[in-house]
């Protein structure tokens, strides 16, 4: 349990809030949504066409998780046909220069991951 600013006190789930914004955060596809949409708000299709393989169906489940976490905002327009919007929140605005300077690091330090694998897996064949 957490006490906010304004008093009020936030019963958490999860023993750890911490693992419980990086699962969410750490998928496979969070971080591409949210860097699509950082130039600003798109609607489903084009973000279908941002992220290039990502399924309708994982696309959506995705986008829910995201807007229930408060990281975008869903907007539907009773047009015909009806018309939906994804834009972020100044709460994932918040988080993207943490994003990207995890994205960076990643980038900078990947070709030594890739080295530390092989090297494990070349002892686990010894063995």
């Amino acid at each position: 349990m957490t006490t906010m600013s304004d008093g009020e006190e936030i019963v958490f789930e999860q023993p750890c809030p911490i693992r419980d914004v990086l699962d969410r955060i750490g998928d496979q596809w969070s971080l591409l949504i949210l860097e699509a949409l950082a130039p600003g708000t798109l609607r489903f299709n084009a973000l279908m066409r941002e992220i290039g393989d990502v399924s309708k169906q994982m696309l959506s489940r995705t986008l829910k998780q995201l807007e229930q976490d408060g990281f975008i905002t869903r907007t539907l327009y009773p047009e015909v046909p009806p018309r939906v919007e994804y834009t972020l929140t100044p709460l994932g605005r918040s988080f993207l220069e943490p994003m990207r300077q995890l994205v960076a690091w990643a980038d900078a330090h990947h070709g030594a991951i890739v080295a530390a694998r092989a090297r494990y897996q070349a002892r686990q064949e010894q063995t």
